[in-house]
């Protein structure tokens, strides 16, 4: 059964402060008609092109945990409509994270493209997972060509998922976007080069 986003998001609390600032109406009809069952095309592809994430956690004391998870492009895969999943690389070993998971499995993940200034959000049930547990799911989460240390899975059951808008995300740019604008440029100017060069040996000769 597919969740509305505004479900889960716009909580009494919310819903007062909404009415109080003059927005609950245009909010309605997204409580009445914004549910989608599981990811579209667009949202696959979206998530499949980037190579980082934020992941929310809450704690037994809480407090929310939020934290940067990243890996090369499409680290993050797609297995199916209504679940993501990836390999979580050994780090600094607090667990924080995986810790808090275990008592409430209730994740947010904010994934940001920001050249394009795009941000999806997603409201997701979480499972870890061990590596001898699944090595099915291990293959198909796998990264062939990437060297890493393997710690355990999270899957992520999708919930509920909204676009939010691109007021105020900077764009910003890999070193690799960076440097394939600078070889085409490179490539350009030494065409031109080399037409100067052609040029000059036309009139000297």
């Amino acid at each position: 059964m597919a969740k509305n986003f505004a479900e889960i998001a716009f909580t009494d609390a919310v819903k007062k402060l909404q009415e109080k600032h003059g927005s609950r109406k245009s909010y309605e009809r997204m409580d009445k008609f914004n549910e989608v069952d599981g990811l579209t095309d667009g949202e696959i592809s979206f998530v499949q092109n980037l190579d980082s994430f934020y992941l929310a956690t809450n704690g037994e004391k809480e407090f929310p945990y939020i934290q940067h998870r990243g890996g090369p492009k499409g680290f993050l895969k797609v297995l199916d409509s209504k679940r993501l999943g990836f390999i979580d690389f050994v780090g600094n070993k607090q667990y924080v994270s995986v810790g808090n998971m275990t008592t409430n499995n209730n994740v947010s993940l904010i994934i940001i493209d920001y050249p394009t200034r795009t941000r999806l959000k997603i409201f997701a049930k979480a499972e870890v997972v061990e590596l001898k547990e699944n090595p099915e799911l291990y293959d198909e989460l796998d990264l062939k060509d990437y060297k890493f240390r393997p710690e355990c899975m999270m899957i992520f059951h999708i919930e509920a998922y909204d676009w939010n808008c691109p007021q105020h995300i900077t764009p910003r740019y890999s070193v690799d976007e960076i440097q394939k604008v600078f070889i085409q440029q490179q490539k350009y100017i030494g065409s031109l080069e080399e037409e100067i060069k052609e040029l000059k040996e036309k009139i000297t000769s």
